[in-house]
């Protein structure tokens, strides 16, 4: 039975998905802004570690929540890192939205002293991450994932295998596709819906119980109306998640135009001071930026 576990990456996901696993498992926590740390420790029941090292050693799983392919080899393989101290049969969570090519990678390096790497990235935002709603798909060993599904579980609502390594990335890439082009073509409507002299929200309220009906319909709609912009997933991540998918497309000649295009109206928020804003904001761009 998993008892120690260790969380390196106390962001907007990482700080309430950690103190989830706080009120079942004996957690520590790593930040390399220590100042994360103690904020978390304030709030939760733990330990701080202040070394790569130090929590490394402690945990019999490790679990990341960072930001790029670059923080997680770093994390993972740079002097004093996870994998000069790693004990054998560690099982290694990386919540972490990255290519599919760096599980492949890590998981083969890892697998040299007998640790397991799942790649798990996650869905549903801030809020499912606050309320342990979150949905998770998974890539890696199968028996290492029956060992961590339960772990999994304390902060998700739905969590599933996908396949060997690089397949919860690849199914994170299908998630990121289709948001992009629900909320441009949910922003369409709401514009053309203005813009006609309907009342957008009497227009929702319609459609939205019928098959146009989406989760970003439901959960965005109001904010969108109200201008509010200033909360969810961010657009610098939207595209940093995009330039993966479109890279991928790119490697395997898949076609993605709608996605490409959606990748560049994130760009034109960028420009326009919005990196920070929810992804939603295809709508203020409309109205306001173009």
């Amino acid at each position: 039975m998993i008892k120690a576990i260790g969380f390196i990456g106390l962001g907007v996901m990482g700080f309430p998905m950690a103190g989830h696993l706080s009120k079942k498992y004996q957690v520590s926590v790593f930040n390399r802004s220590i100042e994360k740390s103690h904020n978390w420790i304030k709030k939760h029941d733990g330990i701080v570690s202040d070394s790569l090292k130090d929590i490394t050693l402690k945990s019999e799983v490790l679990i990341l929540c960072v930001g790029n392919d670059d923080d997680v080899r770093n994390i993972v393989c740079e002097k004093n890192g996870i994998l000069d101290y790693v004990k054998p049969g560690t099982i290694i969570i990386d919540h972490t939205t990255t290519s599919s090519e760096l599980p492949i990678e890590l998981n083969r390096l890892l697998n040299a002293k007998n640790v397991y790497f799942i790649d798990a990235p996650i869905s549903g935002g801030e809020a499912g991450a606050q309320s342990g709603q979150l949905s998770i798909m998974a890539g890696g060993d199968k028996e290492s994932f029956k060992q961590i599904k339960s772990v999994l579980k304390t902060y998700s609502k739905f969590t599933k295998l996908m396949g060997a390594s690089g397949s919860g990335q690849l199914t994170k890439m299908v998630n990121q596709i289709c948001i992009a082009g629900l909320l441009q073509g949910l922003s369409e409507a709401m514009n053309f819906s203005d813009k006609v002299g309907l009342e957008t929200d009497e227009v929702i309220e319609v459609i939205s119980k019928g098959a146009a009906q989406s989760w970003q319909m439901e959960n965005r709609w109001q904010t969108m109306l109200n201008d509010n912009f200033n909360h969810g997933f961010a657009v610098d991540l939207m595209r940093k998640d995009l330039d993966i998918v479109i890279n991928k497309a790119k490697d395997t000649n898949i076609n993605l135009d709608v996605t490409r295009i959606v990748n560049e109206y994130y760009k034109d928020i960028q420009k326009a001071g919005g990196g920070r804003w929810d992804t939603s904001s295809l709508y203020k761009r409309l109205k306001d930026i173009i």
